[in-house]
């Protein structure tokens, strides 16, 4: 449900009441980052006030910033990050400038429940969720947090990982049965990528991750986070109490071959099922072919088309539609191809709220990027609530 330039939301709720709300926030264009800090404050006010929601409603938030080094200070002193320590909210701080002419833009995420939800820390960059019988597990900002130049993109994968795998085994967690998406910001994509894109097969094979079993959900992607010398930065989503039976992997190998085949070890979706919904997660998607060719190089529009039809098949390989998206972020290469995106995004997903951000995909030849979440009605009580 859009409201204005600048704010949008969607809300879904499932047959238990308990709804889930997707809220994007842009500040105005070509103003200076203390007053689009507070205007983007003032517009999530207005979205939460608007949907009735309780402030500890709030579970995950994401802030895209256009210079981290010089505005993360300030944000991390603004409302908008401090919690009650009785509330914690999971928050992500990413350099992606966003589009058009954006210093600061949020992806929130709230869930709605007549039970009331149980939020903790489990450790620095971990916060759970707790709620009929699940852990919801989001961990954000696992970097190096490096202040001289140390480690390799290799190693600082390793050591990033290592935070999330330490804070799952504490509680009685792995990455192969807990972990189900990772959000993976390289810095000079270009330069560093296939360097953390090996580290991470070599770690996921010694953590049983492999191509007999399953890998993540997951993007990667040009980001950043506010120190100089780290090269990687993650955001994860794991769960507690998952069952085997509650998650199915997602793709149309007409459309798409597996990552595996061309050396990358992700799921291209991961489908989620609960008593009442489902939610389909669906990594970073480029314009890809079967053959795990580039498809329309050089041609923007082309290739967006292409990206998000492959969407649609991960989508409907679930049984859902590009209609039950929940959100979608938009990633280009090159800010001046934003308004030609703008306007194809805008007749075929006129109803799902849309970010676009800079952020260079990982190999040179796709121009952008797409990645979303989806949520669909179902009937399966014999699977967990959510």
């Amino acid at each position: 449900m859009p409201t204005h330039d600048g704010l949008a939301w969607r809300s879904f709720r499932g047959d238990s009441g308990d709804a889930e709300h997707s809220i994007i926030v842009s500040a105005p264009p070509d103003l200076p980052f203390a007053r689009q800090l507070d205007a983007l404050a003032q517009r999530y006010a207005e979205a939460v006030q608007s949907l009735r929601l309780d402030p500890s409603s709030a579970v995950f938030r994401r802030f895209f910033l256009s210079d981290a080094a010089n505005q993360a200070a300030a944000l991390r002193g603004s409302g908008l990050f401090s919690e009650p320590l009785e509330s914690p909210v999971a928050t992500s701080i990413v350099q992606q400038p966003p589009l058009p002419g954006g210093r600061i833009a949020l992806h929130a995420y709230h869930i709605e429940s007549d039970e009331a939800l149980t939020k903790r820390e489990l450790a620095p960059g971990h916060m759970l969720l707790e709620k009929r019988g699940l852990g919801h597990l989001w961990s954000t900002r696992l970097c190096s947090s490096l202040t001289q130049r140390q480690l390799s993109a290799s190693a600082q994968t390793h050591e990033m990982f290592g935070k999330l795998i330490q804070t799952l085994a504490d509680n009685g967690g792995t990455l192969a049965d807990n972990c189900v998406r990772t959000w993976i910001y390289v810095k000079d994509v270009d330069v560093f990528y296939q360097e953390m894109a090996e580290a991470r097969s070599e770690l996921f094979a010694r953590h049983g991750l492999l191509p007999e079993t399953h890998y993540l959900a997951s993007t990667g992607i040009e980001g950043a986070c506010a120190h100089r010398y780290d090269v990687v930065l993650m955001d994860a989503y794991s769960i507690f109490g998952l069952l085997p039976e509650q998650v199915t992997y997602l793709n149309d190998f007409a459309r798409l071959c597996a990552t595996r085949d061309y050396g990358i070890t992700f799921e291209r979706g991961t489908r989620i099922g609960y008593a009442d919904r489902a939610h389909a997660l669906i990594s970073g998607t480029a314009s890809i072919d079967a053959a795990g060719q580039v498809v329309h190089v050089g041609n923007v529009e082309r290739q967006l088309g292409r990206a998000l039809d492959n969407v649609a098949a991960l989508l409907r390989a679930g049984g859902a539609e590009p209609e039950s998206l929940q959100h979608l972020l938009v990633y280009l290469r090159d800010p001046a191809d934003q308004q030609r995106i703008v306007a194809i995004l805008a007749e075929r997903f006129p109803d799902v709220p849309c970010l676009l951000l800079r952020g260079a995909v990982c190999r040179p030849e796709w121009l952008v990027e797409v990645e979303g979440n989806a949520c669909v009605a179902q009937h399966a009580p014999d699977l967990p609530a959510f």
